[in-house]
């Protein structure tokens, strides 16, 4: 029991100063030499990883400023997943729940890695659309239209998907974005600009557990949207389900 006690803490001392090599010391029977190759290893995996995986947000940054934030995510924070393709997830969380923004950090920080995590997560997920059960020329109104599960109805703050390295962070002013992220049948990711009227669309056809047909969606939207004209906002919500089959959105109707 003794040894054990002393190799866990061993264990600890040694991962803390991976973790934190400012403020947490070495273990002293580890030659700094080696040490650093541990230390430089964990650091620099962990921020190729997220540099890949948030090339937009990496490139707001200068190298310090980011390497600050990185050193940040592995001080601080407590990873959830031993899967290392994970580690874009996390460091999501990381800034959603734990992050104390710096003032060199953008005010859209938060949406934009959110944004480009999602759209590696859509890119290697694993789930298919199953068309079984599922008619893709069906009549979207009389039918009962099904949304494919690879599909993402998003409202941000910001305009995420407009944000690049080449233009000025300062000019993205808060204003409500509505967002489709999806993967197509040719396994692209893609994403369409909507509004709320879109957006409650999509969100009655994911919880449509009763069958209801496109038709009696659409009603059910106008009334919730207090639609003026019922029947302009039942020809719109039309042309959107057309969109959508276009899309890969939607997969069919059920039969």
């Amino acid at each position: 029991m003794p040894e054990s006690v002393t190799l866990r803490e061993q264990q600890r001392e040694f991962t803390s100063h991976l973790r934190n090599p400012a403020e947490a010391t070495a273990p002293v029977d580890i030659e700094s030499r080696r040490m650093k190759v541990y230390r430089d290893l964990i650091f620099n995996n962990i921020e190729n990883f997220l540099s890949g995986g948030f090339p937009v947000v990496r490139r707001l940054y200068g190298k310090r400023d980011w390497r600050r934030l990185v050193r940040c995510f592995v001080r601080e924070y407590r990873c959830h997943t031993p899967y290392f393709y994970e580690i874009s997830q996390e460091f999501v969380q990381f800034l959603m729940q734990d992050y104390r923004p710096c003032p060199v950090d953008p005010p859209f920080l938060t949406e934009l890695a959110h944004y480009e995590w999602l759209r590696l997560a859509l890119n290697i997920d694993e789930q298919e659309v199953d068309q079984a059960g599922v008619d893709p020329k069906g009549d979207l109104l009389a039918g009962a239209p099904v949304l494919s599960p690879l599909v993402w109805s998003l409202k941000y703050n910001y305009p995420v998907h407009r944000i690049t390295p080449d233009t000025e962070p300062q000019r993205f002013a808060a204003e409500d974005t509505f967002l489709v992220v999806y993967r197509n049948r040719d396994d692209k990711v893609k994403f369409l600009e909507t509004n709320a009227a879109t957006a409650k669309l999509l969100e009655l056809l994911r919880e449509n557990h009763r069958g209801q047909t496109g038709d009696e969606l659409l009603r059910q939207l106008a009334l919730e949207m207090k639609a003026k004209s019922v029947p302009s906002l039942v020809d719109f919500g039309a042309r959107m389900l057309r969109r959508f089959a276009e899309l890969d959105i939607v997969s069919g109707v059920r039969v």
